[in-house]
């Protein structure tokens, strides 16, 4: 394995690369928190339709982490991550020229199919690439990356839409995509297939699914479940969509206030994964694994939930920007289960954890546009909805962290 570390230029350069595709990606993930007034507007979209669009990306997203794992792991980043980064440039293409709801929802989900490696093949990557001590600070500069494009994707997106209008700005995007491809096809290294047998991981039969059978009942891979699906695919899934919304039905916000207010939760999540990436290393030296991180990080953050859902209108831009902080210590997790698995399957391990991060994104992204449309179904006004659909996904990340403290000690 020592022959595959990357000199720290090379390395550089290849976080560059991938960096450029991620921030896209990120972009386009959150965009559509930005954009909802004026799709609200335009299509007619009711709450459970701008859940259902907004999570069309990880629903697309979601549908590609399982094959996508043994793919990384048999072709490496660079033939996967480039091939899928075709199919987002055919789905922002797509969304350009849509004319009703299904056809959005259609390339959202391209959309999500195309990126849906931008994160997982650096990782897979850099599980070979880079010495131990590097590998969590490059997944927090790297979600650091992400924080930027979510950046780009408020107060930026907000501006050009007067001058260009949104069909253009994602015929942009496709071209900025192709500029990606470009780098990437450059700029990263050929992969090196590494036998299961010599990495100490037994050979598989059955085909693909079979291949996971060893991440699906590792105790690290179980105990992180629960947290991962509710609590950070949550976080991803307000900071991306409802958090807009939020200020502008509850607490009375103009769309253009609300992409500031999104501008700034997007900045305090880059310092917050910027300082992640420089005590990360610290920590670890110090004895404090991601388990012990996230079990005392993570209360902080039900404390802020507990606050929003009981402020209502009083909640803005302040209180959601500390959600998204606080929730980031669950994002500790997923370097955390790459390494608990050998090199060989790494990728696997990487992609089916992302795979139950993502449709915990698309179940909460949904899942709340239904609950605020059923509760104002049942008569109740629109921010008390709000609210109370927020109430219930506090409630379901509290039992997913009762789950992950009764089963840590049996995870590495």
């Amino acid at each position: 394995m020592s022959r595959d570390v990357l000199r720290p230029k090379t390395a550089m350069w290849v976080f560059l690369a991938f960096a450029s595709a991620y921030y896209l990606s990120a972009l386009l993930r959150a965009i559509t928190a930005t954009l909802s007034p004026m799709l609200s507007l335009e299509f007619g979209l009711q709450a459970s339709d701008l859940g259902l669009l907004a999570g069309g990306y990880f629903f697309g997203f979601a549908l590609t982490q399982l094959p996508m794992g043994h793919w990384l792991d048999q072709h490496g980043p660079k033939k996967v991550v480039l091939s899928f980064l075709v199919v987002a440039v055919l789905g922002c293409l797509a969304f350009a020229w849509a004319t009703d709801f299904s056809g959005l929802l259609i390339a959202r989900v391209l959309i999500g199919v195309g990126v849906s490696a931008c994160l997982m093949a650096p990782l897979t990557g850099y599980r070979r690439w880079l010495v131990l001590e590097q590998q969590q600070p490059a997944n927090s500069w790297m979600l650091m990356t992400g924080a930027l494009g979510m950046l780009a994707s408020t107060l930026p997106v907000q501006w050009l839409l007067p001058v260009i209008g949104w069909r253009w700005m994602f015929v942009g995007l496709a071209l900025l995509i192709i500029l990606s491809i470009v780098l990437i096809a450059w700029l990263v290294p050929k992969w090196r297939l590494v036998e299961p047998v010599s990495e100490g991981v037994p050979r598989q039969s059955g085909g693909i699914w079979a291949s996971y059978k060893q991440v699906w009942v590792h105790p690290c891979f179980r105990s992180l479940a629960p947290i991962g699906f509710f609590n950070y695919g949550g976080m991803i899934a307000m900071q991306t969509l409802w958090a807009g919304p939020w200020m502008v039905k509850v607490a009375g916000y103009t769309p253009l206030e609300a992409a500031t207010g999104l501008f700034g939760i997007n900045v305090c999540m880059l310092i917050t994964y910027w300082f992640w990436g420089l005590l990360t290393p610290r920590f670890t030296k110090r004895g404090y694994s991601a388990n012990k991180l996230m079990t005392f990080g993570v209360p902080l953050n039900f404390c802020v939930q507990l606050y929003i859902v009981l402020a209502g209108a009083d909640a803005g831009a302040l209180h959601w920007a500390l959600y998204c902080i606080s929730s980031s210590f669950v994002a500790l997790a997923q370097p955390a289960v790459g390494m608990a698995f050998p090199v060989a399957l790494a990728g696997r391990a990487l992609s089916a954890y992302n795979l139950v991060l993502f449709l915990g994104v698309f179940v909460v992204q949904w899942g709340m546009g239904l609950m605020i449309d059923g509760f104002k179904a049942y008569g109740f006004q629109e921010p008390q909805a709000f609210q109370y659909a927020m109430a219930v996904f506090f409630t379901c990340c509290l039992v997913s962290y009762g789950y992950f403290l009764k089963h840590k000690s049996d995870s590495r």
